[in-house]
């Protein structure tokens, strides 16, 4: 099996210390991201990697000790409903972002971000999958809108809270990740659950937050949500769209940074397609980082999995070695410029 494009994998694992699988393939090159969860949700338990302070500082340790320093390590903590980090394990806490984008003044999520990126670089977290930039055009929305996930309904809110996010995770050498591209805040549907159609609901405005967060040069990583737009790609979802990913965000929005998929298990995407045609076409259509949570399904060798995929593709001409070089440029260049090493 190949190792060149072991560093477009980010994967999640179970277990509040390193596994064998985990540890081999890591060593191996056959993984360049980990990704950490507080439950594991395929079998209900409600512990998983984050369990206290000082556990999870020992794990992430032994997880850069195991490549050599050079491994992201990244967690979706938003605040509110999507926190990874919980009070009751002895962490802080923040608002959602709704309530936070409810000030006019950015001050509180200016303070909300300072704790959260001063938790994750405290436990040697470098990548946070935030903030939000979907607008709450849909209050409705099941996975937006009800977890009040999103700043605003207006792009020039979402702009300036994102944008004292993203600041204060700088600061300390903590990358962030923008979502849910191309716009997820006024879908019907919750992408996590199935095919999420957002043809008939999207507006042209939802891209605002991230073209103008991409000018400003506050984007480090766009994350493509599994998002059908017959409009803009009458066959594929964002995430495995040359058309949305190469044609709107690379040449339209001139993003150049890491593109990365939302969770490819999730059942927008496992509903209509393999992991290994999803993996090796949402590596051909400009992704550079794959995500694979191991946290909704539970895959007993992801990593190996992945890599035989991307050696058929190869074989078959579906995927390019300068295709996976340019991922692995982007994912390098995102390290060196704004991580700090421990």
């Amino acid at each position: 099996m190949t190792s060149l494009a072991g560093a477009c994998l980010m994967v999640g694992f179970r277990g509040s210390q390193i596994d064998s699988a985990i540890a081999g393939a890591i060593k191996a090159g056959l993984v360049g991201g980990a990704i950490l969860f507080d439950r594991h949700l395929a079998t209900k338990s409600p512990e998983n990697n984050i369990v206290n302070p000082e556990q999870t500082r020992k794990l992430v340790a032994d997880l850069k000790d195991l490549a050599q320093g050079d491994l992201l390590v990244a967690v979706d903590q938003e605040g509110g409903a999507v926190s990874r980090f919980r009070a009751e394990r002895g962490f802080p806490v923040s608002e959602r972002a709704a309530i936070l984008g409810a000030h006019v003044d950015t001050g509180a999520t200016r303070a909300a971000a300072r704790q959260t990126a001063k938790m994750l670089a405290e436990l040697g977290i470098n990548f946070n999958l935030a903030p939000v930039v979907d607008l709450n055009s849909n209050p409705e929305n099941p996975i937006i809108g009800h977890y009040g996930r999103s700043f605003g309904a207006e792009p020039q809110t979402v702009v300036r809270h994102a944008a004292v996010w993203i600041e204060e995770h700088r600061r300390l050498g903590i990358a962030t990740c923008l979502k849910h591209f191309p716009g997820h805040g006024g879908s019907r549907h919750d992408s996590h659950l199935g095919f999420c159609d957002i043809s008939d609901t999207w507006e042209k405005k939802e891209l605002l937050p991230f073209q103008t967060l991409i000018n400003q040069g506050l984007a480090d990583a766009v994350m493509c949500g599994h998002l059908f737009h017959r409009e803009l790609d009458a066959e594929f979802p964002a995430t495995l769209s040359p058309a949305i990913i190469g044609g709107l965000l690379r040449r339209q929005l001139a993003f150049d940074g890491v593109v990365m998929a939302d969770d490819m298990q999730m059942a927008a995407l496992t509903s209509r397609f393999g992991f290994a045609e999803a993996a090796w076409r949402a590596l051909a259509a400009g992704i550079d980082i794959i995500l694979v949570g191991n946290n909704l399904i539970e895959f007993s060798d992801v990593p190996g999995e992945f890599a035989e995929a991307v050696d058929g593709a190869l074989r078959r001409g579906q995927l390019t070695e300068q295709r996976l070089a340019e991922a692995r440029r982007r994912i390098h260049l995102m390290q060196q410029s704004t991580l700090k090493r421990p």
